[in-house]
């Protein structure tokens, strides 16, 4: 899809990743519309709020998803609020945007709806279950919603990245990793953005190629994936994480 000249709806816009989304879109000529601050993550976990937004937006050619909470820690340390409050943000919302953005996309036969997933919408890992759980729904929902679309002028495309640096989730939480596992950096996210849409992929991955690797890996053969991981020290990595990321509930 042509993004100069198009109008951007783009959540999760404040922070480190979404400001260089929206810096890149807006190079290419896109009008943005942008929500972002913690507040606006809370609102999106309610349901009238989400509606609201997609109603105020008003003609919208592309969505960009990318707001979400964290969610990391193990499942008996989060309140069943926040449970909710996750899984409302990361899964249900970007769903009824999509939902109520689509229709006026269908009649125009044009239109690009694009969800920020995560590699671990690939592949399990400690300390991630609820994130997992978000993140593989998306993809799923994602990928299912394009086969659907397919010829009627609406692209569908999920972007997952790894563990980006310098912004971000991963980077706020300032977690040594194991020698060997790379990063990426928030504008290679938002390249990845542009790609998706330009060229209406289905799926982007935002990593080194050993990280893309163990994934597929881990996909393959999850036990024996997660057993050289914990050699490794992925469930030390998994709680500095959580512990990095638990005021973001």
């Amino acid at each position: 899809m042509e993004i100069s000249g198009s109008t951007v709806l783009l959540t999760g816009a404040t922070g480190g990743i979404g400001q260089a989304i929206a810096r890149t879109l807006h190079r290419r000529g896109a009008d943005l519309i942008v929500t972002g601050r913690r507040v606006e993550r809370l609102e999106l976990a309610e349901p009238a709020e989400v509606e609201r937004l997609a109603r105020e937006a008003g003609k919208v050619d592309i969505l960009v998803a990318n707001a979400a909470l964290p969610a990391s820690g193990t499942l008996e340390s989060f309140s069943v609020e926040q449970l909710d409050r996750a899984l409302d943000v990361n899964l249900r919302a970007p769903i009824v945007l999509a939902h109520e953005l689509l229709p006026p996309m269908l009649e125009r036969a044009s239109g690009h709806l694009l969800f920020v997933s995560s590699l671990s919408a690939k592949a399990t890992s400690p300390g991630t279950a609820l994130y997992a759980a978000s993140k593989f729904g998306l993809r799923g929902f994602a990928g299912s919603l394009r086969a659907d679309l397919h010829g009627s002028g609406v692209g569908v495309s999920s972007v997952l990245p790894g563990f980006i640096r310098d912004a971000g989730m991963f980077a706020e939480a300032d977690v040594k990793l194991p020698p060997g596992v790379g990063t990426r950096t928030p504008q290679d996210v938002a390249d990845g953005v542009v790609k998706a849409i330009a060229h209406n992929r289905g799926e982007v991955e935002i990593a080194p190629f050993q990280l893309r690797a163990s994934t597929i890996f881990a996909s393959l053969a999850p036990d024996l994936a997660q057993r050289v991981a914990r050699k490794i020290g992925s469930e030390q990595v998994a709680r500095d994480i959580a512990a990095g990321q638990r005021d973001k509930r």
